[in-house]
C-alpha cells in the first residue's frame, strides 16, 4: 500500500504538480550558488529556469561528503568568495524577483543549517522562495526537529533512498516523505557516470508499487540519452556536475547552460517515446 503522507502545502503541491503537468519526466538540474561568482550563477539558473520542471540549487559547504570533484570544486570557489547560508537565500530571493517560477530546492549540509538555526533557516528559506531543503547528512532517523521546522515553514524535507536502502530505512522514507524522493542512482559521490546502474529500473518500479510520492533519480546522469533512459521508469532526473561541466567550458556560460539543459529536456522528450 501506498505510504500515508503528511497534509501538503502550497510550496509542497507546487513542487508534486512539478513532476506531473509535464506529460513526460520531471527535468531538475543542479547548479551551485555563487559559482564561478555570484551574478554568474544567477544568470545560469535564470538562464537555464525555462527549461527545467525543477530546480536545484546547491549551498556551499567546506566538507561535501556526498559530492564528487566536479561540485566540490564549485562549492570550495564559492566559500573563498564568500558566499554563505544567507548569501544563498538572498540569491534565491532575487532569482524569484527575477521572474524564475520553477520550483526551488536547496541542497546543503547540515552544519550550517544547525548553525544557522534550524527554524530560522526554514523559515527564511520560505520566506525567499525556496520550496524544499535536501540535506544529505542527515539521516531520516535524526531529521525530527528540521523536518518539524521545514512543516511548520509550509516547505518540504527531501529524504533519499538508494538501491543498497536497507528495509527499514525504505519504510522510513516512505512513511515521511513529501514533494518527491531523492533517488540515488550509484554508490559513491556525484559525478558524471559512462552508464546508468544495471539495477536501477529494479529497485525503482518496486519503490513505486509502494508510494505515490515522485521519484526523482540523481548522481551520475550526465547525458540527454541518460536521461531519457531513466525517465522511462522514473518521475524525474536531476542532472549537476555535466551541467557544471559544460558551463566551465563555455564562454558564454548562462547560454551553454541554456543549450546542455534543452538537450536534456530534449532527451527525456525521446526516451519518453520509446
Amino acid at each position: 500500500m501506498p505510504a500515508t503522507l503528511p497534509p501538503a502545502s502550497p510550496a509542497i503541491n507546487r513542487i508534486v504538480s512539478a513532476f506531473a503537468q509535464t506529460g513526460r519526466p520531471a527535468l531538475m538540474p543542479y547548479f551551485t550558488l555563487g559559482y564561478p561568482d555570484r551574478a554568474t550563477s544567477l544568470a545560469v539558473v535564470e538562464a537555464i529556469a525555462p527549461y527545467s520542471d525543477l530546480l536545484e540549487l546547491g549551498v556551499p559547504f567546506s566538507d561535501p561528503l556526498a559530492d564528487g570533484p566536479t561540485i566540490q570544486h564549485s562549492t570550495q570557489t564559492a566559500l573563498a568568495q564568500g558566499v554563505t547560508s544567507r548569501a544563498c537565500l538572498e540569491m534565491v530571493r532575487q532569482l524569484r524577483q527575477r521572474g524564475v517560477a520553477p520550483p526551488i530546492t536547496l541542497l546543503g549540509y547540515y552544519n550550517p543549517i544547525l548553525a544557522y538555526g534550524e527554524v530560522a533557516y526554514a523559515r527564511d528559506a520560505a520566506a525567499a522562495g525556496v520550496d524544499g531543503l535536501i540535506v544529505p547528512d542527515l539521516p531520516p532517523e535524526e531529521a525530527d526537529s528540521l523536518a518539524a521546522a521545514a512543516a511548520d515553514a509550509g516547505i518540504a524535507l527531501i529524504y533519499f533512498l538508494a538501491p543498497t536502502s536497507s528495509p527499514d530505512r525504505i519504510q522510513t522514507v516512505l512513511a515521511r516523505a513529501h514533494g518527491f524522493i531523492y533517488m540515488v542512482s550509484v554508490t559513491g559521490v556525484t559525478g558524471a557516470r559512462a552508464q546508468v546502474a544495471a539495477n536501477l529500473e529494479q529497485f525503482v518500479r518496486r519503490l513505486r508499487a509502494q508510494t505515490d510520492v515522485p521519484i526523482a533519480v540523481g548522481f551520475g546522469v550526465s547525458t540527454p540519452a541518460q536521461a531519457g533512459q531513466i525517465g522511462q521508469f522514473a518521475d524525474g532526473v536531476i542532472v549537476g556536475s555535466a551541467l557544471i561541466d559544460a558551463v566551465d567550458a563555455a564562454a558564454d556560460k548562462p547560454a551553454s547552460a541554456a543549450r546542455f539543459v534543452q538537450a536534456l529536456s530534449a532527451g527525456l522528450r525521446a526516451g519518453d517515446q520509446e
